[in-house]
């Protein structure tokens, strides 16, 4: 029993100092806490600290009246600054020292005017001086600015050697302008290495690197229009007074700007279509191929024989003298209709001599009149009315029993002679088919008005 006891006895002995010896062993472990080294002798330490501080402020006007004291490390600020910001840089130059272990701020902030105005009326008088004494170079990086844009300017009036350079009028204006502005750039860059800012070149170019990206998303469909504006004085697709239809706008053309497509309408209106959309859109050309194609048709009766109508239209066609024999008048069966057979003529004639759409009319006026004379028949359109028997039968009894003075059954109505058609005018014998020139001569006026700013090379094939 006694064992027993004894057994137990120095189990829990052994469990306690284990449970002790391990709560030892994990605060030793998981202290994160930095170890304060031990000085031997801290007071000669302590006397360092203060004379270095002492030395350091007394390098520094603001910081003159700063009491300084030390022990075991910790730094006591006291004494009288000018503003929070002196006391800030007190704080900031003492714990920096070897052995500072922490800094005690009781420093008297005195806020005083004469101590808080008159460094920045010292820090005024200095810049103010430094400026007088830097006026030759800054005059020196003045001249050197104007002499490089004077310099761009002169290269960029050379209009004769960019135009030899780049043939096309505005790629040559592009590459002066650019020369130009590199030109300028350089002289800035000198200028600034001369007053000594070299380093503000980088902040500079950076910039205005991301406000030209900025600048580039804000203009993005001006800069369309310029680049469009670009391709379409490369490719040359017309030239000036070029008969065109560009998407729905038709018109005569009167020069390419920078900008835009100046046209003048049929109606003798000036419209203006941005080189974005001129370039993306549809042109169609008269003017290129001076050869063009007209078109028309005419019916004639189902019962007569289509193929004599063909022949005997041809040959009214032929004999017009603005119709051209080689590309041949031609004619084909288009549609066979219920009461008639729908014939489509057609013929070629030379736009710089003959105008189209009166080459057209009189083409149309000729060949229906030799069709009629020859006895074809050009149906009008015919309608059937149908009535009910019944309707009709009531009809004719409310006929019969019309009052005296009124239309029998039997009588007919009145009828009256038709007037006489003239098939033939004089003045259809001589009918002008000469182009219209009053737009082109506006359009030249205007061309020769102002030619400056015209994109368009006429000594350059079209697209």
């Amino acid at each position: 029993m006694h064992i027993l006891l004894r057994i137990g006895v120095f189990g829990w002995l052994t469990l306690a100092a284990a449970l002790v010896h391990s709560q030892d062993t994990d605060t030793k472990i998981s202290d994160p806490e930095p170890v304060i080294e031990t000085l031997q002798d801290s007071a000669m330490l302590d006397e360092k600290i203060r004379s270095r501080i002492e030395n350091i402020f007394a390098e520094i006007d603001v910081l003159n009246g700063v009491t300084i004291s030390v022990a075991e490390g910790v730094v006591t600020l006291g004494g009288d600054v000018a503003n929070e910001a002196a006391a800030q840089k007190a704080q900031r130059l003492a714990i920096r020292l070897v052995g500072v272990v922490t800094v005690e701020d009781e420093m008297n902030r005195t806020l005083a005017v004469s101590d808080n105005v008159q460094p920045l009326i010292e820090k005024f008088a200095a810049t103010v001086s430094d400026f007088f004494k830097a006026l030759p170079l800054i005059g020196l990086a003045i001249l050197m600015l104007v002499l490089s844009g004077l310099f761009g300017a002169f290269l960029a009036r050379r209009k004769s050697l960019w135009q030899r350079v780049a043939p096309n009028p505005f790629l040559a204006d592009l590459l002066s302008q650019a020369v130009r502005l590199g030109v300028l750039l350089l002289g800035v860059i000198l200028a600034l290495e001369i007053l000594g800012a070299g380093a503000l070149i980088a902040t500079i170019l950076g910039g205005a690197g991301v406000l030209g990206l900025a600048i580039g998303f804000a203009v993005r469909d001006s800069m369309e229009n310029y680049i469009s504006s670009i391709m379409l004085s490369l490719r040359q697709p017309f030239r000036a007074k070029d008969h065109v239809i560009i998407n729905e706008h038709e018109g005569i053309v009167v020069r390419l700007t920078s900008r835009a497509t100046i046209l003048m309408t049929l109606d003798g209106n000036h419209l203006r279509i941005p080189n974005s959309t001129v370039f993306k859109g549809i042109i169609l050309n008269y003017t290129t191929n001076p050869e063009r194609r007209l078109a028309f048709e005419l019916g004639v009766d189902a019962q007569d024989d289509p193929v004599a109508a063909m022949s005997t239209g041809l040959d009214a066609i032929r004999e017009l003298e603005f119709v051209l024999s080689e590309p041949e008048p031609s004619a084909i069966i288009k549609t066979v209709g219920d009461s008639n057979i729908v014939i489509l003529f057609t013929a070629w004639v030379d736009q710089r001599e003959t105008d189209y759409g009166k080459a057209r009319s009189h083409a149309i006026r000729a060949a229906m009149r030799v069709l009629e004379d020859q006895g074809f028949t050009l149906p009008e359109p015919i309608y059937r009315v149908r009535f009910d028997p019944e309707l009709n039968a009531a009809l004719g009894s409310k006929t019969a029993a019309a009052p005296k003075g009124g239309l029998s059954p039997t009588s007919s109505a009145p009828t009256h002679s038709k007037r006489p058609v003239a098939t033939t005018a004089p003045e259809d014998d001589v009918m002008d088919t000469a182009p219209e020139t009053h737009l082109v001569e506006k359009v030249e006026a205007e061309i020769e008005s102002d030619s400056a700013d015209d994109l368009l090379d006429q000594s350059k094939p079209r697209e």
